[in-house]
């Protein structure tokens, strides 16, 4: 199974992970990052990467976080979010939402 990017990431957006992926399987959008399911190969390199722990492998993911699952396959392939492969900086107030636990609702999903 694939590994999945979970609401830890959302207002944060480090892109730590982006870089080591072989498969360059990140897609970026405005203040989160998904992975494409069909173009991660599960090797497991980004997931130590992450610095506030968002990504997680699919078969492990919390049920509260469940629909992560499909929302990473649908921003990474029908949303018209880019693939990213080079690191940026974080998103300007990164620390302060690294802390805040439940970011659902503060996704964006287009620009």
């Amino acid at each position: 199974m694939p590994f999945v990017v979970t609401q830890a990431c959302i207002q944060c957006k480090y892109t730590d992970c982006v870089v080591v992926c072989p498969m360059d399987c990140f897609y970026e959008g405005p203040n989160f990052l998904a992975i494409n399911p069909d173009e991660c190969i599960d090797c497991s390199v980004c997931v130590p990467e992450c610095p506030v722990n968002a990504i997680i492998g699919a078969t492990e993911i919390a049920p509260e976080q469940q629909h992560f699952v499909e929302l990473n396959r649908s921003l990474s392939q029908d949303s018209g979010w880019k693939r990213i492969t080079q690191q940026k900086q974080p998103l300007p107030d990164h620390a302060h939402w690294a802390e805040v636990k439940e970011k659902f609702s503060f996704l964006k999903q287009d620009e």
